[in-house]
């Protein structure tokens, strides 16, 4: 028997029939909602139609007819509320949607380093906030502490957070596009010279590498180290896999794709950093992966190395600034030619002519630099120190133990 109004105020708990499927659901607590039972080939489904203080018998009945119609059509009306509710994901979700959406266009792993500035300096201030509420002044926030420590990589940041709300704009998630022009302002200047990493005076370098080599060995230490050793790009350390290397030649060789120039480097390593690496290699989680990663699949930070400076009371100093005291030491403490020590460093000869010309990667005379850099780095500062009244010299050639 179809239900009255006087039956829907009255009804006790339990599933009152209307006709058609059409029914009143009462509960204990008092509650009323009205569903719809349909099936649809061979599939039962309940929908429902909202409660019975707000939508009367009437109105239940006219939408059960209109959901009925709709379902004849084709229309599934559980999609079509699920796209109607759309879910704002907070910033954090947003960002990694963002980055799986873009990283295919990216021609190298070294892009990596656009998630991993986010995870560490954005998603631990904003990352939980729904991605509609950020705004200019939630930018300042997370810029603010990094602002003038670390310039260029702050600067990197505000761009992907833009590039992140521009995408969640487009998602549909913000309902118009957030511009993020004032943010500067309410930022000091940066007043840092641009082009030029500030870097450790090179006579600093050796006692720095003393206090890593003595504490306990971690991966982001054994990074620095690497690094500074091989006077190389930090990611270039970061990404680096284990078939690169030939630790019994004790050579490791970047491929075009992972360096600046696009250009297959080849690194003559020294004795120290080829003991660094076998020893990792005991440690190692995959014969391929990752030289300095805990699981062999996901590189350290970018921060990673520079935050051991920070904790160290090293203010300033960058780790690509390493690359410049190799230069300085190279050019005030031997005689090795400035295209040898170049040449160590992946540097382009910047007269195409000469470079069309010479053909040479100094292999062999790099061999004995950077067995006479590592050297240096080793000695005590004492032993630095009588060291450095000595005329400088070119080194013999420097044999790798196997």
């Amino acid at each position: 028997m179809a239900l009255t109004t006087l039956k829907v105020k009255n009804a006790k708990p339990g599933r009152h029939v209307d006709g058609r499927g059409l029914c009143l659901l009462v509960k204990d607590s008092g509650a009323r909602t009205w569903v719809l039972r349909m099936q649809k080939d061979g599939r039962r489904r309940d929908y429902g139609l909202g409660s019975a203080f707000d939508v009367s018998l009437s109105e239940a009945r006219e939408a059960a007819t209109a959901l009925r119609r709709k379902v004849r059509e084709g229309v599934d009306p559980v999609a079509e509320r699920r796209r109607a509710r759309k879910v704002v994901p907070n910033f954090e979700a947003a960002a990694r949607d963002c980055y799986e959406a873009l990283k295919e266009g990216w021609k190298n792993k070294r892009h990596a380093n656009w998630i991993s500035s986010l995870e560490n300096h954005v998603f631990p201030v904003i990352g939980k906030r729904l991605v509609d509420q950020v705004d200019s002044v939630a930018v300042v926030e997370v810029l603010s502490p990094i602002w003038l420590e670390i310039p260029e990589t702050a600067r990197r940041i505000l761009q992907r957070v833009g590039a992140v709300l521009d995408y969640a704009h487009i998602k549909g998630w913000l309902p118009g596009e957030v511009s993020l022009r004032s943010v500067r302002k309410g930022l000091p200047r940066q007043t840092g010279k641009t082009g030029h990493l500030e870097a450790m005076s090179f006579a600093d370098v050796p006692e720095l590498m003393q206090k890593l080599a003595a504490a306990s060995p971690t991966t982001g230490r054994d990074a620095l180290r690497f690094t500074i050793y091989n006077a190389v790009r930090s990611n270039e350390t970061r990404f680096a896999v284990w078939t690169e290397f030939d630790l019994d030649k004790a050579i490791w060789t970047i491929p075009g794709e992972r360096m600046k120039a696009r250009e297959t480097h080849v690194v003559p390593l020294s004795a120290p950093t080829v003991a660094l690496l076998r020893r990792r290699w005991n440690e190692r989680a995959s014969d391929t992966g990752l030289v300095f990663s805990k699981d062999g699949e996901k590189p350290i930070s970018d921060m990673t190395m520079t935050k051991l400076l920070r904790d160290d009371g090293i203010k300033g100093v960058t780790v690509h600034g390493f690359r410049s005291a190799f230069t300085d030491w190279a050019a005030e403490r031997t005689r090795f030619p400035k295209e040898v020590a170049d040449k160590a460093l992946a540097h382009k000869l910047p007269n195409q002519v000469e470079a069309a010309y010479r053909r040479t990667d100094f292999f062999e005379k790099r061999r004995s630099l950077m067995a006479r850099w590592a050297e240096f780095l080793d000695k005590a500062p004492a032993q630095e120190s009588k060291d450095a009244a000595r005329p400088a010299s070119e080194p013999t050639a420097f044999r790798v133990a196997a």
